[in-house]
Parts: C-alpha cells; sequence; structure tokens
C-alpha cells in the first residue's frame, strides 16, 4: 500500500535572539567548534534562541517569526530565505489523535503488527518500548545502561535496531520480546535510523546518510542530502517510505522526503501548525512512523503528550 506524499541537534550554528525565530546554517566549522558544548538533555531541546528551519519554493517558511527575523544571509542560508506569511492550505489533514506518554524524550518511532516501538533518549532515561497506540499504555520496555542515550530506531526482519548518540555502539533486540541479540560499533554519533527493507540508514546530525549493513553495521555507502546544491545538515529521525527516506530535521517542525540514491530533497514539508500550541513541557518535533493502513503518517515529539495520525493532502505525482 502506499502512503500519498505532497511534492515539494543540535548542529551548531550563530547564535540569534530569541525572536527571530527559525534560521539554520550550513557551517561545519560553527558545529565542530561548538560540539563539545552540546548537552543533549534538556538543554539540547530547551534553548529558543538556536531554532532552525528551512525553506523552499515548493513549501512556504512557518509563518510565526518570519516578519520578524533580520535580513538572510546568503551565506549561511544559501540565499534560501523569504519573508511573509503562509499562503495556501496546509499541506496536512489531522486524521487521529492518540496519547502518547509526556515523559517519553522521543528518538525513534514505528509501527508493525499492531504495536507501536519507540525509541527514547535521556542518560538514565533511555528504553525501548513497545506501546498500544489507542491507549498509549507501554506494553514492555527495556532500558538501556545509564550511560547510554538512546536514539534511532528501525525494524528489520524481527529485529530491533536501536543507535545511542555518543557512545558509538548500537543495540540489537527481538522485536516480540525485546530480549537482547546483539551490539555493533559505530563511529561518530547515532541520531536517526531506518530501513529500506535490506540495508539500515542511518543519520548522524549532519548532511550524511550512512547506508549500513544489518548483519555488521559497517558503512557501505555514504549519500549526502542536498536541496539546490546545498547541503541540509541535522537530518534527525528518519523513516523509509514509498522509496524515500522521510527526516526530522533537528530543531524544526519540517519534515523532508529525501531521495535515498541520490541525496536530493524532493519535497520539504511544513508541520508548524501541527501542534502550535505545546504545553509548557513539550519541545521539539520527532518521530516519523507509517500508520496502521500504511497511507498515513503518525508523528509526535520529544515529550509530546499527543500523537497524530495525519495524511499529506496532495499525492505524490512522480
Amino acid at each position: 500500500m502506499r502512503i500519498e506524499l505532497s511534492g515539494a541537534n543540535d548542529f551548531r550554528a550563530a547564535r540569534v535572539e530569541k525572536a527571530y525565530g527559525f534560521l539554520i546554517t550550513l557551517f561545519d566549522e560553527t558545529r565542530r567548534a561548538q560540539r563539545a558544548q552540546r548537552t543533549r538533555d534538556s538543554s539540547r531541546d530547551g534553548f529558543a534562541s538556536r531554532v532552525f528551519a528551512l525553506h523552499t519554493d515548493a513549501w512556504p517558511s512557518p509563518h510565526h517569526a518570519l516578519s520578524q527575523r533580520p535580513s538572510c544571509s546568503p551565506a549561511s542560508l544559501a540565499g534560501a530565505c523569504s519573508h511573509g506569511e503562509r499562503a495556501g492550505p496546509l499541506p496536512f489533514v489531522i486524521t487521529a489523535q492518540f496519547p502518547h506518554d509526556p515523559t517519553a524524550y522521543t528518538q525513534g518511532l514505528l509501527w508493525d503488527d499492531s504495536v507501536l516501538y519507540e525509541s527514547t533518549g535521556l542518560y538514565g532515561h533511555s528504553e525501548i518500548r513497545r506501546v498500544d497506540l489507542k491507549s498509549g499504555r507501554v506494553l514492555a520496555s527495556r532500558s538501556l545502561p545509564q550511560t547510554r542515550f538512546g536514539e534511532g530506531l528501525a525494524l528489520l526482519k524481527g529485529t530491533l535496531y536501536q543507535l545511542t548518540w555518543e557512545s558509538h555502539v548500537a543495540y540489537s533486540y527481538d522485536a516480540a520480546t525485546l530480549a537482547p541479540r546483539d551490539s555493533f560499533q559505530y563511529a561518530g554519533e547515532g541520531w536517526g535510523l531506518a530501513t529500506d527493507g535490506t540495508s539500515l540508514i542511518m543519520s548522524d546530525g549532519s548532511d550524511s546518510l550512512q547506508i549500513k549493513s544489518p548483519a555488521t553495521f559497517k558503512t557501505e555507502r555514504v549519500v549526502h542530502v542536498r536541496y539546490n546544491n546545498s547541503p541540509l545538515r541535522n537530518l534527525n529521525e528518519l523513516e523509509y517510505v514509498n522509496g524515500d527516506v522521510l527526516a526530522n530535521v533537528y530543531q524544526s517542525n519540517w519534515i523532508l522526503r529525501i531521495d535515498p540514491a541520490t541525496g536530493v530533497v524532493r519535497a520539504v514539508i511544513d508541520f508548524a501548525e501541527l501542534y502550535p500550541t505545546r504545553t509548557p513541557t513539550a519541545e521539539v518535533m520527532n518521530g516519523i512512523a507509517i500508520a496502521p493502513g500504511g497511507k498515513e503518517l503518525l508523528l509526535t515529539g520529544k515529550k509530546w503528550p499527543v500523537l497524530f495520525q495525519v495524511r499529506l493532502v496532495n499525492p505524490d505525482s512522480r
């Protein structure tokens, strides 16, 4: 079955004032210089002064704060910059809402065989879970060691794979029981994880998608994500849908649709209006899963008390 898709963290950027809202920088130098300062618990998602986003010609920019932001720098935004409010209808329709654990720092999300699987983060609170979608009740869980920060999650042939942020290790589990199976070493940070049914696809917060062997976790190739020939970084949670990779952009309300063969961004979808009046404890949007029935998406965020089922309004015309 086919999901209908519309056409068209902490990466380190220059500090901006809170009133300026969504900016994304494209400089590796800034990220490397400030990388050591990152604490990916509450501080990584709590500061509002470094909120990033993207703009494309295909989807309008978020209406909030854009009219207040300073003139965009071509150097920092690769010329992708505009002002003004949203024109036209929303690119999605909410078809259902479900309760979600407001303490869950969602890092990975997927649906399979009538069960929602979720990977949660934060040191001392990271878990892998089986969850009842309708009630939000945790059916079973397994905690990571206190020194591990849980990240992306993928399911392939009955095995769950869970990343950790900066421990350079991934874990595998039996999907039915959550019993541990194996562990794998890898270089760099772990952010998002998905599968195309054969390989694993991993993000690390940069512009790269690493295609990995599920047997060894070795990187087989790397795809660099580009929009208008410029790199797009902060790729976070991933889901593989209809031959494309969907990616949350960390610290934004955007989801990218990426060609995994070329890295070209086919679409940028704005979800600023999905949950505009968030509770004080709700943090950034993160979490994409194919919904039951296979034609819609499940979306949530870190410490969100709600999980949304959405239908994207424009079919993929390819």
